[in-house]
């Protein structure tokens, strides 16, 4: 497992001491990749206040303006989740996500992950979440449920290098799906391509009614991000909705 593969991304946190925090949190466990999507402010004394001798992580943090943008790149994009949700979604505890991710860095190919955090008082969106390939959640007590947005990168943080260091005992292990993958996973860019190309062939030939959507592409969204579909996929995929639109 490649701990360097792994990026922590936090969206529109509101204060700035919470994203030291987390740059504090992040070096501790031998993460090093902060992405901040639209930080509400930042940079900050209170950040490097709160660092505590992490700022090299903030001095090396990205900032974007969408969290789409932040996870371009990204192969498998984990998103926390403190609710329910109105469509079932993958969703794991922290060391069963640990798992999914060390699987994803065995055999020759090694996916770069994304671990997303939301907003201090909200957490992520539906459609944030439906960026995801899985759903993750801090089984917390439900009388006092809420959790400071530093703790809970602390928690996955250190399941990730418990999972690392795990690795590291055990030698070699099987990759994810039994076997050495012939293709690299697609990226997160790549996918939202294909999602958007199969949306306009279902209204095309009036599988869709973009008037009365319902649940179909989150759902359809859902199926593909659970295969976690490689490049070839993808391509052959695309290449299925271009014949059907030739037709």
């Amino acid at each position: 497992m490649n701990l360097d593969n792994i990026c922590v991304v936090l969206v529109n946190t509101t204060h700035p001491g919470n994203i030291g925090g987390v740059a504090r949190a992040m070096k501790n466990m031998g993460l090093s990749s902060l992405v901040l999507v639209e930080p509400k402010i930042f940079p900050s004394p209170d950040a490097t206040a709160r660092a505590s001798g992490a700022t090299d992580l903030l001095d090396h943090a990205s900032i974007v303006g969408t969290l789409q943008e932040a996870v371009a790149d990204m192969q498998l994009v984990v998103g926390t989740s403190a609710r329910g949700r109105h469509i079932p979604w993958p969703i794991m505890d922290p060391h069963e996500m640990a798992g999914v991710v060390a699987k994803s860095q065995l055999g020759a190919v090694e996916a770069k992950v994304a671990l997303v955090f939301g907003r201090e008082d909200r957490g992520l969106t539906n459609e944030e979440l439906h960026l995801c390939h899985i759903h993750v959640h801090i089984p917390s007590v439900e009388s006092f449920s809420s959790l400071n947005i530093a703790a809970a990168v602390q928690v996955l943080a250190y399941e990730c290098r418990m999972a690392f260091l795990a690795g590291e005992r055990a030698g070699s292990q099987a990759p994810q799906w039994g076997t050495e993958w012939d293709a690299d996973l697609a990226e997160h860019k790549e996918l939202e391509l294909l999602y958007d190309h199969l949306e306009r062939v279902l209204v095309e030939i009036d599988f869709l009614d973009p008037a009365k959507p319902r649940q179909l592409m989150p759902r359809l969204r859902r199926l593909f991000q659970r295969a976690l579909l490689d490049k070839i996929e993808v391509n052959v995929l695309r290449g299925i909705l271009t014949h059907v639109q030739k037709k």
